[in-house]
């Protein structure tokens, strides 16, 4: 497996898709909702995940596509290679504020991240990594992440979290928010990865998130040092949805010991 070949050809495809969703603010952009009213998808996610998979399936037969709005493959199992992909991480954005959204896309061969990227599409902002060769912020090195204390870390969370749900304790998550330096929510699981991996923000917590949201971000953010995992501390199992936490060496197991409890 030629990785390198790949690693181009991904990052022109993802350039190319960037370039039909800013076309798009031109056209109408039809809005739908999926099961939760606030859950949104546009005729742009879906025209661009089509993009993709018309490629990968021409150029690249034998991989297996998952993607989000479902034009790709079933995948139960994370045998060979497969390209996990979100047209549009943080399509209420797209849809609200034209910004703050991103495409999503992360290589896996048997399970193990192998290319990752994430492109702010609209900052014009590209991180990407290989396995075992560092994280870019465009063509800049990404510096290795240093051990933050929780009294001076950022941390992105939804303010949802802070209200009762059914799956964590919101009560541990209201004394996380009192201890920490501050929060914030940028509405992309992608956009808040990347902000980890470029040390903008220190950790990076939600409670239901699917592998197409985490794929791509978990490769870059381990290229700097970052840990993430599910609330048990183990892997993203990348089957389904699940919690999850990405945070610097040393917080992430402060916060995953002493400020989450979830739900039976």
């Amino acid at each position: 497996m030629n990785w390198g070949n790949i690693d181009r050809y991904a990052k022109s495809l993802i350039k190319e898709a960037g370039h039909i969703i800013r076309n798009s603010f031109f056209n109408q952009i039809d809005i739908d909702s999926k099961a939760d009213v606030n859950d949104l998808v546009t005729n742009i996610d879906r025209e661009v995940e089509q993009f993709f998979i018309s490629r990968i399936k021409r150029d690249f037969p034998e991989h297996r596509i998952l993607g989000e709005e479902g034009f790709g493959d079933v995948v139960q199992t994370l045998d060979g290679v497969i390209w996990m992909l979100d047209p549009i991480d943080g399509t209420m954005n797209f849809v609200h504020q034209k910004r703050n959204f991103a495409i999503s896309l992360g290589i896996y061969a048997d399970g193990v991240g192998m290319l990752g990227y994430i492109y702010d599409v609209m900052r014009d902002d590209f991180y990407s990594a290989a396995k075992g060769e560092g994280a870019y912020l465009n063509d800049e090195r990404l510096p290795q992440l240093e051990i933050t204390p929780l009294e001076q870390a950022v941390i992105g969370i939804s303010a949802s979290w802070l209200a009762p749900n059914r799956y964590v304790d919101n009560e541990k998550i209201m004394e996380l928010v009192q201890h920490c330096r501050g929060t914030r929510s940028y509405g992309s699981a992608a956009i808040e990865l990347a902000y980890v991996s470029a040390g903008r923000i220190d950790s990076y917590i939600s409670m239901r998130l699917s592998p197409w949201d985490i794929a791509g971000g978990m490769v870059i953010a381990r290229e700097v040092g970052a840990v993430a995992s599910n609330m048990q501390g183990e892997a993203p199992h990348l089957l389904g949805q699940e919690p999850f936490i990405v945070a610097r060496p040393g917080l992430h197991h402060d916060i995953l010991t002493n400020y989450i409890r979830m739900k039976e």
